[in-house]
């Protein structure tokens, strides 16, 4: 098998989706730009309409430590509300006649000999 020989089909393929990988990765890049900044302005309209006219932005900014802080508390917090479980699966076994599911008479090939 000779692996330099690549048709065009090949080709446009793996361009095609070299292109929509980036194009993808371009726009969620955009997407998480621009969330901060449409919260920021929905959080400075609600303000001013409650009648603060000076409205900077380090009002507005958490530093990454307070948020490390507020997920770090946010994970404690959520893992404590669970009980502890004692990790043992026990399985009831339920006898019984017949279940076609462990049948072995349908897996066998019904094969009629004429004489």
């Amino acid at each position: 098998m000779n692996f330099l020989f690549v048709d065009s089909e090949t080709w446009t393929i793996t361009l095609l989706g070299w292109v929509i990988v980036l194009l993808s990765l371009f726009f969620l890049v955009g997407i998480f730009l621009l969330i901060p900044k449409i919260i920021n302005w929905g959080v400075k309209r609600s303000l001013r309409s409650k009648g603060k006219t000076q409205i900077t932005d380090n009002h507005l900014s958490i530093s990454g430590e307070t948020n490390a802080a507020i997920a770090t508390a946010l994970f404690l917090y959520f893992n404590q509300i669970h009980d502890e479980e004692s990790n043992v699966i026990t399985i009831k076994q339920v006898h019984r006649r017949y279940s076609p599911w462990n049948s072995k008479l349908y897996g066998m090939t019904n094969i009629n000999f004429r004489r």
